[in-house]
């Protein structure tokens, strides 16, 4: 069996991102995922300005979260993003958030439908960004 390409992106937990006592707001757990995912696809190639200007765009159409630690302020973290299916309208994203030690403090499913912008309705994925991105599957 081939190995799934893992793309790894690091954060470090600001005073900005907690509650009161020092934990990660749970929404923000999704803003991290959606960087990664963006930055997956800027590595790949994939521009979200050219998206935009192409009438493009990625809507998240489904998502499974699983809440196991919370992350605390100054922790350095990594996002693991890996692409575990790509279709003819969709993508879906495993992501995990990990510490230093490598244990999982929080992983989501995310199915993202490519859509037109301006009419709001599932189109395919171009070819060219479906090219860029296959090699993570």
């Amino acid at each position: 069996m081939e190995a799934v390409k893992t793309f790894n992106w690091p954060i470090t937990i600001y005073y900005e991102d907690t509650d009161a006592g020092g934990v990660v707001y749970h929404s923000n757990y999704l803003k991290y995922f959606e960087r990664a995912r963006t930055e997956l696809l800027r590595e790949n190639g994939v521009s979200q300005q050219a998206l935009l200007e192409a009438d493009v765009g990625f809507v998240v159409r489904h998502l499974e979260i699983d809440y196991i630690k919370g992350a605390k302020l100054d922790d350095m973290l990594v996002v693991r993003t890996h692409i575990s299916d790509l279709r003819r309208a969709s993508i879906e994203f495993c992501q995990d958030l990990v510490n230093n030690e490598g244990q999982i403090l929080c992983k989501a499913v995310v199915k993202v439908a490519c859509i037109n912008s301006r009419t709001m309705k599932p189109i395919a994925i171009p070819e060219n960004i479906k090219s860029e991105i296959s090699s993570d599957c």
